[in-house]
């Protein structure tokens, strides 16, 4: 048995479907491709596979992170190669590597997210501008927000790495922003637009990294 991490896309195509979608995708690519997958013990076996950090529904991404274990896999390349041929459109796998057995989980890794956010343009790009210093320049910012029937208190300045615009087109413009990400908590990019004074939902969000430790 040996554990394989894969780095792989999501395009337009693909960006409804859920985490728990995803995870099912996988063990059936890996059937196809002729590739026997390590299952957990127990009762309820599973597939064992993990992801770095679940993409939200809506999103898109060029830089996730998937290990799995697989039982007397051939070369990485040929992994490689086999899984990419029956990905479905909208996921492109650019890169498997065997990593060892007792190395840490990507979850436990994962510092920040990278994202490039498009909103629409409500007011001059200046005063955008303006308002990413202000929010860089404070200590704390204390937020909330409600999520199914629980609200949700924390300092959101905490969550913040870097942030800055990037450029604007037509009546678009786009931000980059570097988020925590890590077992202790994630930031939302929709919630850093809300903190800015945009009242819009944004048009995109593309993860563009994911920092590991």
């Amino acid at each position: 048995m040996k554990k394989i991490r894969f780095r792989y896309s999501r395009g337009e195509e693909l960006k409804y479907i859920s985490h728990l979608d995803m995870m099912r995708l996988w063990p059936r690519v890996f059937r196809r491709a002729g590739l026997d997958m390590a299952y957990s013990e127990g009762f309820n076996a599973h597939p064992r596979l993990a992801v770095a950090a679940p993409l939200a529904v809506g999103w898109t991404s060029e830089t996730e992170l998937m290990e799995a274990w697989l039982e007397n896999p051939p070369a990485a390349s040929t992994v490689l190669g086999l899984v990419a041929a029956r990905m479905p459109a909208g996921v492109t796998v650019e890169q498997a590597m065997f990593m060892p057995q007792e190395s840490p989980s990507l979850q436990s890794l994962v510092r920040f997210a990278e994202y490039q956010v498009t909103l629409p343009l409500d007011r001059p790009a200046a005063q955008i501008g303006q308002a990413v210093d202000n929010l860089l320049e404070l200590t704390t910012l204390e937020w909330s927000h409600q999520r199914d029937k629980t609200t949700r208190t924390y300092d959101l300045r905490a969550q913040i790495d870097d942030m800055y615009v990037v450029g604007t087109q037509d009546d678009a413009v786009t931000l980059f922003m570097r988020l925590k990400n890590d077992p202790s908590g994630s930031g939302r990019p929709e919630q850093m637009a809300l903190a800015l004074g945009f009242t819009a939902k944004p048009r995109s969000i593309h993860r563009t990294r994911l920092v590991l430790a």
